[in-house]
């Protein structure tokens, strides 16, 4: 492989070598920020940065413009139009793909001629105007340089101060002490299911994201004291963004690495109305392999497959439809019977044989109109369905020395649990933004959810002579969240926002009618503000959860917590910001949440919802009841060199205590209290000829070590899994987390073709971080204390080529 590398490599460079200029076409859209009507005439420049060109246009009526022949490398776009404050980028122009580009101008307090404010670059600020603190811009261009995020938006929110990853092996994200649970991702305003592959019900990570970078567009993350017009979250919204294909030319993107061999198209349905499409499918590329024949070095091999589309139409007088969908499915085996060698290191758990997979999709139908110069509508109506199953089988086996070997011999095998949890959910969304005038703007709409469930569970007793049913409900439930945000800008450097929230879950007649969301930012000299909000929230608890069944004393089914009410929080935050030339910014923020009816146990114990959301486990609820409590609270810092000519660096670090109270009153250490974590990112690119880049990026992240407790070894033996001392829940903590990355890729501009190589080094150091322990009996020493060490991932190369090019010309039509 690395022959085939290095041969390409040489290729790519002889065949470049001496050839003319290439240039390519930048072409976008331009919008009022607040009510996302397009703006005529806005004026578009284009500087770049080593022939010192200047390239102009204006937008046409529809708020569109096109520039062509911009040659390759990076430039400044600056876009400027009347009464508006000036916004000014970095693109990054490549032979092989166009660029396509929507630009959002904010309406200046004071009606004046051109607005030129020096150094008021936009680099990372939100797309939602509503969003005052506690929030993040998620680059796609940004991001996708951040070493080790293997193209996924959570582990690339990982690098973000406030926020953590859990597992190396998965990408639940832990926001401010938060437990993942409360992370929701959106996408055109609708809650979209856990998408990610092999997820366990409830969670919101898994260990492979379904979600394609390369369909996003730049989108936004919110870390709790969000807007109005999201819900259902104590800590983190993932509010992404689809991107429509090229309106003008086809375009096509493959490419074939460790974690995937995919492939995208994108291109014009009809030049003249705009219409466009983008669809891309993947499929897991060690499953191809395993399929060819070549073995990897295991059988339990996860096969996955994924895709997404989007269809875009404009209308008359403005309006915009659109069908969009992104879906997935998994599974794998892990097959412990065909083991015949004696090893304590083996997948899931030593005593099993297991048979997992998953699927999810969403897809929906969006309209957009701005139904005047002042008023945009935006509603959505979408399906979703994700569904989980597993099979384990039980092994009764012994070790036979063969006189050589030792070799492990399986007696028997007998089922031991079984299910499989589906969630159907059709999902409505509608908002309405209203710009009043220059000072006040209001924006109002719901969002419904209708579920359908049908969840079944059964595990083999204690006494291996019947089979308990745990899950046996089919039935319905809908979730309806009103909102309506306002905004007052009461001067030009002073916004405020103030929001109302509603939530009803009618499966448990929760209702939280009135959650006030409150913002404020101001902005003084040297590019300096300050920000602070307030808001209060409240979240369902996983919904399997709330079917979870025991028997009366007449063997009758009883649902122990389908009352279960929703989990609440109030969260404050104080921020500061400066920015600086050459793209630095500096974010510092103090934050406290107190976190209350938080279902705990009615029988007194250390048990609190708080700790669940992470992992590949399901949890079994006794009867609970809304009773606990917890308290978040930390400092953030964040210093940023956003990309621009060549270099970028990120230093993030969070100081936090996140501590919970359960049923027996003891005050804990949550689950997630690592007390502190912090990143280092820094990447260069080096331009080989007019070209050719090479780009090599490094990362650093220290954190404090996962909670555990004690070890109730007769429990543990009783259940043949893990079970800590109730009263010294999390009293221990592993040792500090380390780990390093490197990146290196090399990208190669032809006339038409832009190629990328790369190798994302993952762990480069090979530090062997503590995950968890974990029940393994010793089967060559039975009196063996039977538990172990769970490491997380060790030394893990990634590497890929991804090749965009244009395959067919571009046809200009006259209107």
């Amino acid at each position: 492989m690395a022959r085939i590398f290095l041969f390409g490599f040489a290729f790519f460079c002889l065949i470049n070598k001496g050839a003319a200029q290439i240039t390519q076409t930048i072409r976008g859209a331009v919008y009022d920020s607040e009510s996302q009507t397009p703006i005529p005439g806005a004026k578009v420049q284009i500087y770049t940065a080593d022939t010192n060109e200047i390239f102009r246009t204006l937008t046409d009526f529809d708020g569109l413009f096109e520039i062509l022949n911009v040659p390759i490398g990076k430039h400044r776009l600056v876009t400027t139009f009347m009464s508006y404050s000036l916004n000014d980028r970095t693109i990054e122009v490549i032979s092989g793909k166009e660029n396509v580009l929507q630009i959002y101008l904010s309406e200046t307090f004071v009606e004046q001629e051109e607005v030129i404010v020096s150094g008021a670059r936009k680099n990372g600020e939100v797309i939602n105007e509503m969003a005052l603190i506690s929030a993040q811009q998620f680059s796609v261009e940004e991001t996708n340089r951040y070493p080790g995020s293997r193209s996924d938006p959570a582990r690339m929110a990982s690098n973000f101060a406030g926020v953590q990853g859990a597992d190396d092996s998965r990408n639940d994200i832990v926001v401010r002490g938060n437990s993942p649970l409360g992370v929701v991702y959106k996408i055109e305003g609708v809650d979209i299911p856990n998408p990610n592959h092999f997820a366990i019900s409830g969670s919101s990570g898994g260990p492979v994201s379904i979600i394609n970078n390369k369909t996003l567009s730049n989108s936004d993350f919110f870390m709790s004291a969000f807007p109005a017009e999201y819900g259902n979250s104590l800590s983190g919204i993932f509010d992404l963004k689809m991107r429509n294909g090229n309106t003008n030319t086809n375009e096509f993107t493959g490419q074939f690495g460790f974690l995937g061999t995919e492939v995208l198209s994108e291109g014009p349905l009809n030049r003249g109305k705009r219409s466009s499409y983008l669809i891309t499918g993947r499929y897991s590329t060690l499953s191809i392999f395993q399929k060819l024949g070549i073995r990897i070095g295991t059988d339990a091999v996860p096969t996955y497959g994924d895709g997404a589309f989007k269809f875009n139409f404009p209308l008359k007088k403005g309006g915009v439809l659109s069908f969009y969908g992104v879906g997935g499915k998994s599974n794998i085996a892990i097959l412990i019977s065909e083991q015949k060698t004696y090893s304590t290191e083996l997948y899931g758990e030593g005593d099993r044989d297991q048979y997992f997979g998953t699927a999810m999709i969403s897809s929906g139908i969006s309209y957009k109109k701005s139904l005047n110069d002042k008023t945009f509508m935006s509603s959505t109506l979408a399906v979703s369905f994700d569904e989980q199953h597993s099979h384990h089988d039980y092994l009764i086996r012994h070790l036979e020395y063969n006189g050589k070997d030792t070799n492990v011999v399986v007696d028997s095998i007998y089922p031991l649990l079984d299910y499989s949890f589906k969630t159907t959910k059709i999902s409505g969304f509608t908002s309405v933004n209203h710009k009043i005038n220059r000072r006040n703007i209001i924006k109002f709409g719901a969002n419904v959810d209708f579920f359908t469930y049908n969840n079944i569970d059964s595990v083999l007793n204690n006494n291996n002579n019947e089979f308990i049913t745990r899950w046996n409900y089919k039935g319905n439930a809908f979730l309806i969240q009103p909102f309506v945000q306002y905004k007052l800008r009461i001067t030009e450097k002073m916004d405020f926002t103030a929001g109302l929230h509603a939530q009803y879950y009618s499966l448990s007649n929760s209702l939280s009618p009135a959650e006030p969301r409150l913002g404020w930012k101001y902005k003084f000299r040297k590019n300096q503000s300050v920000s602070a909000g307030a808001g209060m929230h409240s979240q369902t608890q996983p919904y399997y959860t709330y079917t979870y069944q025991r028997y009366d004393s007449e063997n009758n089914p009883v649902l122990l917590n389908k009352n279960m009410d929703f989990t609440r929080s109030i969260h404050t935050g104080l921020g500061y910001e400066k920015t600086f030339n050459k793209g630095i910014n500096i974010r510092t923020e103090a934050y406290y949440q107190y976190v209350y009816n938080v279902p705990v146990t009615v029988v007194p114990s250390s048990f609190s919802l708080i700790n669940q959301g992470s992992g590949f486990a399901r949890f079994f609820p006794d009867s609970l009841e809304n009773s606990g409590t917890g308290e978040n609270y930390g400092l953030e810092l964040t210093i940023q060199k956003y990309f621009d000519k060549s270099f970028f660096f990120l230093i993030s670090t969070s100081l936090y205590n996140s501590t919970y109270t359960a049923s027996d009153g003891i005050k804990r250490n949550t689950s997630y209290n690592g007390k502190y974590t912090a990143n280092f990112l820094m990447g260069k690119e080096f331009k080989i000829n007019d070209k050719n880049i090479l780009g090599i990026g490094v990362k650093v992240t220290v954190a404090g070590g996962k909670r555990y407790g004690y070890v109730d070894l007769e429990a543990s033996k009783e259940r043949q899994e893990i079970i800590y001392k109730d009263s010294l829940f999390n009293e221990r903590q592993f040792k500090d987390y380390f780990r390093a990355d490197l990146k290196v890729s090399y990208r190669i501009n032809a006339k038409k073709f832009t190629h990328e190589f790369g190798l994302d080094l993952v762990n480069i150091l090979g530090i062997q971080n503590i995950l968890s322990l974990s029940y393994a009996p010793n089967l060559a020493n039975p009196s063996a204390e039977p538990i172990s060490v769970k490491n997380q991932l060790g030394f893990l190369p990634i590497f890929y080529y991804k090749i965009d090019f244009k395959f067919r010309k571009k046809v200009v039509v006259e209107k």
